[in-house]
Order: C-alpha cells, then sequence, then structure tokens
C-alpha cells in the first residue's frame, strides 16, 4: 500500500478531474482508516501538488451546503512525472 498522498496524486491520473470529496470517495475503500482522509488534509495535499506543478486547477463551484469545491487535473506534464516516481 502507497502512502496516502502518493495515492491522491495516482487518482489524478486515473480520471479527468477531482474535488477533494472525489478522492475522499473514491479512496476510502483502501485508506478509510487513515487519519488524514478528511477534507481539511486532502485540500492540504491538492494544494501542495498544485504549488509543485503535478496537478492544476480546472474549475470550481459551490456544493448545495455552500462549501467551495475545487476541481482538479492532473495535465500531461503532471500525469508523466507522477507515474514517472509513483508506480502502480
Amino acid at each position: 500500500m502507497n502512502p496516502l498522498n502518493y495515492a491522491i496524486l495516482k487518482h489524478f491520473t486515473r480520471v479527468d478531474e477531482a474535488c477533494a470529496e472525489d478522492v475522499i470517495e473514491a479512496l476510502k475503500g483502501e485508506y478509510g482508516k487513515f487519519r488524514a482522509l478528511n477534507r481539511k488534509d486532502v485540500i492540504s495535499s491538492l494544494m501542495t501538488a498544485e504549488a509543485n506543478g503535478l496537478i492544476e486547477e480546472s474549475r470550481f463551484e459551490m456544493d448545495a451546503a455552500g462549501l467551495l469545491r475545487i476541481y482538479y487535473h492532473a495535465h500531461e506534464d503532471g500525469a508523466n512525472t507522477i507515474n514517472k516516481y509513483i508506480k502502480d
């Protein structure tokens, strides 16, 4: 099992785009018992990945509860870098 942050990054090589809630839903089967699999920590991980140039913001929207959902996607270079260092 990869570290949670690796799994988060790898998720973006398998989907067109995702927000923090999408990532949590996708990873909760394998990583559901990890304390860091929560909205705040996943958003922090996504912002770090964006700052490092691995993913980029694709769109944003407000959900029914009034929370901002920021969607990200891995551009070609970012996906290549992620796949180079994090193997399946």
